[in-house]
């Protein structure tokens, strides 16, 4: 039988009661919130830093009005951490509860023509809910996987668009689904409804170079890269609007392609930072977050809906030395200065790296009248908590063999203390690395490469000047102190 942390918890805690100890507690699967079950909206940026946000790095010069307001309106969690720093397993763990080398990925991501990566009959946040009379729906990037039907004797680019995906969303309870297949700089480049692609890729998408970097592949002859996020973000406002008309409550994972690559903000957004695309690319996702909340409002049930706002992983903008040029001063280096932005706040490391800059990223709640206004909680989180959290929201039981390593956070929400340690496997990079977590400290077990292999040795720094931090290149654990003032080996 395989290790899962319930197991692990529930061992340890005979253990320790034998030994005359309290026993540790482990997350109630159980209702904990009102009464009148809320709506749930789980907004997923594509690789937004920590540090692109105002309310979680007042430093930062990109203005991201509507975030900081749902932020005062809600809770900052400050210890929120990716199970994955790449995209795939990332997903992977939000929509099942489970990590994803527990199945047959262990490093790397998927594609835009891979098989699907979740199993048959495997239980999903949406299916869960679901089952317990809710609306389900996915708008955005689902990058799991959908099981395309060739055309005979054809490879796998040849695709035979009038059929419909073998395994897409709705064979996992989502009872609406609008994505695009995988990230937006991978083909095709299409949207698929339901399972069907809403217009075949006839046409050719060339490659392009960043900061508008994107494989060359099969493209809809009406799919455009610079409108995907208006697009989706349209169809995530029809979703509600909708269901907020009917009977049901309704759950909305909404993944945002942004600001993945290719970084191509709206016309309207273009220059308005002064901080180059990637600084224009985040103000249209803070807008398109306010433009979520609105429709909510409008539709009559912004104080009726739990949103959390969060993402995928950590930014892929670098952080360069002085006197390297930057991002502001040539939009096609992929990195900043630090006197411009840093994108990973203090944390060292970016997206696809062992290092807390590519794991640590944000997380906002806003759930007016459960959740206090303007509050924060520094307990370590994990995506894969999803599936629990809404289970406890929703007043639905977890079956004992579904989200393996999920545990509620609806405690930490409502200002209580944490009904379990915070035991986990927080991080799986694309190499095979692995990062965990365990108590008030964190523990890390890292296979790190020599730093300047492939990467900018410049490009992130440890969080604080007087920091000790000495990467390790075998296994060997490292303590970083919950204080995180300092970094020893």
């Amino acid at each position: 039988m395989p290790t899962t942390r319930r197991r692990f918890l529930k061992t340890l805690g005979l253990g320790l009661a034998a030994a005359g100890c309290q026993p540790l507690a482990r997350a109630a699967h159980t209702a904990g919130g009102p009464a009148d079950r809320p709506n749930i909206v789980y907004i997923m940026a594509d690789d937004l830093g920590y540090g692109d946000l105002g309310c979680m790095n007042r430093q930062s010069k990109i203005p991201t009005p509507h975030l900081d307001r749902l932020a005062e309106s809600g809770m900052r969690f400050t210890d929120a951490h990716s199970p994955s720093a790449v995209c795939t397993p990332t997903r992977y763990g939000v929509v099942t509860g489970r990590y994803s080398w527990r199945g047959r990925l262990k490093r790397g991501v998927l594609f835009g023509y891979s098989p699907p990566l979740i199993e048959k009959g495997r239980p999903t946040v949406a299916s869960l809910l679901k089952s317990g009379g809710y609306t389900t729906g996915v708008v955005g990037k689902w990058h799991l996987g959908l099981g395309w039907v060739t055309k005979p004797g054809g490879k796998k680019e040849d695709i035979d668009y009038a059929r419909p995906v073998a395994q897409g969303p709705n064979a996992y309870g989502f009872d609406y689904s609008y994505i695009v297949p995988a990230s937006l700089d991978m083909p095709p480049y299409v949207y698929v409804e339901n399972g069907r692609a809403v217009e075949p890729g006839t046409a050719r998408q060339e490659g392009r170079p960043f900061p508008a970097y994107m494989r060359a592949g099969p493209r809809a002859p009406g799919f455009k890269a610079i409108e995907t996020l208006d697009h989706l973000l349209g169809k995530a406002n029809a979703f509600i609007t909708q269901r907020a008309a009917g009977p049901k409550p309704f759950f909305l994972y909404f993944a945002l392609t942004t600001p993945h690559k290719p970084v191509l903000p709206a016309e309207r957004f273009q220059g308005k930072s002064g901080l180059g695309p990637y600084g224009d690319f985040i103000m249209q996702v803070d807008w398109t977050v306010g433009q979520v909340v609105e429709t909510l409002v409008k539709a009559g049930v912004g104080d009726k809906t739990l949103v959390i706002v969060t993402s995928d992983n950590g930014s892929f903008m670098f952080r360069y030395a002085a006197g390297k040029k930057d991002h502001v001063e040539d939009p096609g280096v992929q990195g900043y200065r630090p006197e411009h932005h840093t994108a990973s706040y203090v944390f060292r490391g970016t997206k696809a790296d062992i290092y807390e800059g590519g794991h640590h990223v944000p997380w906002i709640v806003s759930w007016p009248g459960t959740v206090k206004a303007g509050s924060t909680c520094s307990e370590t989180i994990c995506h894969v908590d999803l599936m629990a959290t809404c289970a406890a929201v929703a007043g639905i039981d977890l079956p004992a063999d579904a989200g393996e390593d999920s545990f509620s956070i609806l405690p930490l929400m409502l200002g209580k203390e944490p009904e379990t340690p915070r035991a986990r496997s927080c991080t799986t990079r694309p190499t095979g690395r692995s990062r965990s977590a365990t108590g008030s400290g964190r523990l890390f077990s890292a296979r790190a490469p020599a730093v300047g292999k492939g990467r900018p040795a410049n490009r992130s720094q440890s969080p604080t000047a007087s920091s000790t931090w000495r990467p390790t290149y075998a296994r060997r654990p490292i303590w970083l102190r919950s204080t995180r003032k300092s970094w020893t080996a």
